[in-house]
């Protein structure tokens, strides 16, 4: 079949797949964007987008279950946008469609062992293909990637130097009024960890060098950067928590950037300390609350480990039992409550010659559902374009398949990335 699409949203009837829909179709009115929804009933999908106002072009029938829905699909676009999770249970179908079609893909998920395997399975295909398959490529972990990348990037100004050390922090404001449960974790996402603390291979995503194959490199980043989860004091004070909803899935991206771009340039793989975490700022009089609410974040996040660790007789039905009473997909905040949220992320990087450097990204919109929705679809639109990104294909992280010289594209998104060098300007 003749490839007559640009774009395609697998999932557009979800949460964050009607989100990306909606960018998509104010993205098209700006140009010649030929892009379509699609969904195991498209019917039913179409029904969602209309109660939003959103009329894509034309609604695809695919099905994870039905391979040939999905070479179909597949072989009509440059891209594939795959918002079907948990992407343990239901991505690889998708994945291999886009590998025989010659489609580049891109999602959403946090599962790492998943992304591993698929690196092991598929990465030299992909880099003999020129295709490129972009995992982890939401707010987890699309902003910090990007922004260590322009660090990396500054470092790299100075011949002979590199990055020792990088903090990231990001700062949420969130709308007026009482907090809702579904302001923090999505059903997606909240079945996504469900399917990954069941999993076999569960203890793999504890790992910073889960996305790095060669050992000796994997050792190397281990050593230099293990995740800590207690949390610590910031710059001005504020007490730096981990990261939600999981700490476990930004480090490993950022590592194998890295390791990446160390291999684009030929060069010897170092790995940099990584830190990064919430921050929590407020009234001097709130410090000891804000001390107790990061340890109670670290605990969580320690118990969540120490289940992922467990043998499968205490695992499996865990993982059960959080599969059933948590969220299901499907849920989450809408409306203005969506619009309202601002964030900022701001990375500061430490050179091996005592350089410091720093960079920030601006956001509007809650960062787990419509600015992830909003990152996706520009990087989509980006991977469409010929010539908008680097030309190697492979299974790579958001970095390594975007670069940074699309960087200024995000706006549209509501996304403002800048970097300097020096210490970052306080908001």
């Amino acid at each position: 079949m003749a490839e007559d699409l640009d774009l395609v949203v697998f999932g557009a009837g979800g949460v964050t797949g009607r989100n990306v829909a909606a960018y998509l179709a104010s993205r098209a009115g700006e140009g010649t964007l030929r892009w379509a929804a699609a969904g195991r009933d498209a019917a039913k999908v179409q029904g969602v987008l209309d109660q939003l106002g959103v009329s894509p072009p034309e609604v695809i029938t695919a099905d994870v279950s039905d391979p040939d829905s999905l070479a179909a699909m597949a072989s009509r676009t440059r891209v594939v946008l795959d918002l079907v999770g948990p992407y343990t249970r239901y991505g690889r179908p998708v994945i291999d469609a886009c590998l025989a079609g010659r489609a580049h893909y891109a999602d959403l998920t946090g599962e790492l062992p998943f992304v591993r395997g698929i690196i092991d399975a598929h990465h030299e295909r992909a880099v003999q293909a020129g295709i490129k398959v972009v995992q982890v490529c939401g707010f987890e972990a699309l902003p910090a990637d990007l922004l260590v990348a322009q660090l990396a990037e500054l470092a790299a100004a100075e011949p002979g130097d590199g990055l020792r050390s990088v903090d990231v922090e990001v700062a949420m404001t969130a709308p007026p009024g009482r907090p809702h449960a579904s302001d923090m974790v999505s059903g997606g996402t909240f079945q996504s960890m469900a399917t990954l603390t069941g999993a076999d291979d569960a203890a793999m995503a504890l790992d910073p060098a889960v996305l790095i194959p060669d050992e000796a490199s994997a050792a190397s980043v281990r050593v230099r950067s293990p995740i800590t989860l207690h949390p610590r004091r910031g710059a001005d004070g504020v007490v730096i928590a981990p990261m939600a909803p999981a700490p476990y899935i930004n480090p490993g991206v950022i590592h194998r950037s890295e390791l990446l771009r160390a291999q684009a340039r030929g060069e010897t793989f170092e790995p940099f300390r990584y830190r990064e975490g919430i921050a929590m700022g407020g009234r001097p009089v709130t410090m000891p609350a804000r001390w107790l609410a990061g340890a109670a974040m670290g605990a969580t996040m320690s118990a969540m480990g120490a289940l992922a660790r467990s043998g499968p007789t205490i695992r499996r039905p865990m993982a059960g039992a959080m599969a059933k009473l948590g969220p299901s997909s499907g849920f989450g905040p809408t409306g203005a409550r969506l619009e309202q949220w601002r964030w900022r992320m701001t990375a500061v990087g430490l050179t091996r010659s005592g350089r410091q450097l720093h960079a920030t990204l601006d956001a509007d919109g809650h960062p787990g559902y419509l600015a992830t929705a909003r990152l996706l679809g520009e990087a989509g639109i980006l991977l469409s374009e010929d010539g908008a990104t680097p030309p190697a294909g492979g299974c790579l992280t958001p970095a390594a398949a975007l670069g940074t010289e699309c960087l200024p594209r995000f706006a549209r998104a509501g996304l403002r990335f800048s970097s300097g060098v020096g210490a970052p300007a306080r908001a």
